[in-house]
């Protein structure tokens, strides 16, 4: 049982956990050094892991209310009364529900706050406001994953707010080594400098190297490393992915900070018009914080990381790899990322597996500030932990696609695998004898064939990264290890693949066919959010992927998927599309024997999307 909170102080905090439906108190007491730690990431500003375990085992299936209370000289002060509107009405204290057999399960990716939407989350809240918020009709858990933030795409006025932040926190200095511009090799520069809002793509890191063959007469013309189209913004500095991730999960710092002249902010004046139509977007998505907060409170939540969590194309092919990691500037940015990822994410879904680096956090951590940052991002560029499962029914195994890679020897421009043989084959061990398991998958293991199609196309013309090239049908190795997985004789007969990324939504029903063993799986796509794909374009790829890619069009049997059977559920709307694209949360309902699975969406339009329609592809 993990709780995350960020305070002003290092105070003592006491947890009270009571079982409603018998009334009992099952713990009433101040948290000791090994349940509670705190890392002081400011002059006020200490992120609180509190970690509760019980050789019993807590209830499952039964309401149980919590209190953390705040210790200080005055007493103790309950989060009832420093924030009210984390409960529900008729509510005195927040609420969870331990579920070990998964009904229901609440999925989703691609949350960008100046996207101009609604933002998903709040449809958790509303679910929890309404009828479902029984012990019998609450989700199992949230799973998010991927792009919980976006650091490589901010918005300006999201990027004051993260300076003011800062400030008022005393959120910690850093400096850098930077090759393009030595003026600015400092968070005190940074901030103050003509190219902080809109401008950063100048001072972000630049390298030579070689991405693809229609480089190589361009060898010599520095390109920048980080290749996302808005990274006008891209955080650098610790204190800014940390500032993010306040801004992003709670409304308390929004009320300190002033956001309204664009002047007063050092915003060129190229920028007010953009800077204003963003400001509109951004004070929509941080007035809907508190619904998000008391969502959150109330779930089990866990997480995974995808490219925007650091930077766009993140790993994607071994050459921007070697170009990011052999940049000191560049990759002090990546591990900021990193180490607000392991802080703010990462730690709570399996907190046994940071042992090793909780215990050394002082050395990294103090009032004093930062220390020994580089070591810290050496040790987190290397962490090999940041999967991981849960001993639920069905088994949940989420997957890190994003450092374990499989890497092309023979070209550095050619996409990697999403995961090498060595984790392929420890994934393939967690599953063994599993009769059904959810996989959680960052990027859809099944993609839309044609989209799929075009990033090969400019894979080959040397230029995956303009179409972020990354599936898991790009890279043959992979793509072979992971369909011998699904059609060994060991591993679950019946999957269920929750996927993100792509900002569309969509659900698959895929049989494969086999000698030894056929596997059935649905693979359902949730992105985003708070985020989604141009319409027109999408319009144009669905309709020629119907039709190039019909059930008996020669084409497939030019693709990996000629020995599947793939069944599309479209969704219950006017249009005749296989596609959803809109914003929103998505939801799956299994039966008790799995064998009936509901897949829909909650919109951030208030209405519910289901997929319902059968049809093969």
């Amino acid at each position: 049982m993990n709780f995350w909170l960020v305070t002003t102080k290092k105070y003592e905090i006491s947890l009270q956990l009571l079982n409603v439906s018998t009334k009992t108190t099952i713990i009433d007491k101040k948290l000791t050094s090994t349940q509670l730690q705190q890392i002081q990431i400011g002059q006020q500003a200490f992120i609180n892991l509190i970690s509760i375990t019980s050789d019993q085992g807590f209830p499952e299936n039964t309401l149980l209310e919590y209190d953390l209370r705040i210790i200080d000289v005055q007493g103790q002060h309950g989060l009832f009364e420093l924030m009210p509107d984390i409960v529900y009405p008729n509510q005195s204290l927040p609420s969870f529900v331990i579920k070990n057999n998964i009904s229901k399960m609440l999925h989703g990716s691609c949350r960008k706050p100046h996207f101009d939407s609604g933002d998903g989350l709040r449809q958790v809240d509303s679910l929890l406001a309404g009828t479902d918020f029984s012990v019998e009709k609450r989700p199992s858990m949230l799973m998010m994953s991927g792009d919980q933030i976006y650091a490589d795409d901010v918005a300006g006025p999201m990027l004051v707010a993260i300076h003011q932040v800062i400030e008022k926190l005393g959120l910690y200095d850093e400096s850098w080594i930077n090759d393009d511009n030595a003026e600015v090799s400092t968070s005190k520069q940074l901030f103050k400098s003509n190219f902080c809002y809109y401008q950063r793509q100048s001072i972000l890191p630049h390298n030579s190297v070689n991405f693809g063959y229609l480089n190589r007469f361009f060898a010599t013309s520095k390109k920048p490393i980080f290749t996302s189209v808005n990274a006008k913004n891209h955080l650098v500095t610790l204190a800014e992915m940390i500032a993010m991730y306040l801004l992003v999960w709670s409304p308390e710092l929004w009320a300190l900070v002033d956001l309204d002249d664009p002047d007063m902010h050092r915003i060129s004046p190229v920028y007010h018009q953009q800077y204003l139509a963003e400001l509109t977007i951004i004070n929509e998505f941080s007035a809907g914080l508190t619904e998000v907060r008391r969502a959150l409170a109330h779930l089990p939540v866990y997480m995974i990381f995808d490219d925007h969590d650091v930077t766009d194309d993140w790993n994607l092919t071994r050459g921007w790899e070697e170009a990011a990691y052999g940049n000191t500037f560049s990759k002090q940015i990546i591990g900021n990322a990193l180490i607000g990822y392991w802080l703010c994410q990462g730690w709570g879904n399996s907190p046994s597996k940071f042992d090793s680096l909780m215990n050394t956090t002082d050395n990294y951590f103090s009032e004093q500030g930062l220390t020994n940052q580089s070591e810290l991002i050496d040790i987190l560029l290397a962490w090999q932990q940041w999967h991981y499962h849960l001993e639920t029914l069905p088994k949940v195994v989420v997957l890190d696609t994003r450092t374990q890679r499989w890497r092309s020897e023979s070209k550095a421009g050619k996409p990697s695998g999403l995961m090498d043989w060595e984790s392929l084959s420890e994934l393939q061990q967690v599953m063994i004898n599993e009769p059904c398991v959810i996989m959680v998958s960052p990027a859809p293991v099944y993609g839309v064939k044609l989209i799929e199609t075009v990033q090969r196309v400019f894979t080959l013309l040397g230029k995956p990264l303009a179409v972020d090239a990354e599936n898991w049908m790009a890279h043959s190795g992979t793509a072979n290890v992971m369909l011998n997985i699904f059609r060994h004789p060991k591993t679950p007969p019946n999957f269920i693949i929750l996927s993100g990324d792509v900002h569309y939504s969509f659900v698959y029903e895929v049989t494969h066919r086999f000698k030894r063993s056929s596997s059935k799986i649905l693979q359902v796509t949730c992105s985003g959010i708070k985020n989604q794909f141009p319409q027109s374009p999408l319009n144009i790829l669905e309709k020629l992927n119907r039709y190039l890619y019909a059930t008996y069009s020669p084409l497939n049997w030019f693709t990996k998927r000629r020995s599947m059977k793939i069944k599309v559920r479209k969704p219950d709307i006017a249009i005749d599309t296989s596609l959803y694209n809109g914003s929103g949360i998505g939801q799956i309902k299994l039966s008790d024997n799995n064998e009936t699975i509901e897949t829909e969406i909650l919109t951030s339009k208030n209405t519910v999307v289901k997929f319902t329609r059968a049809e093969s592809d």
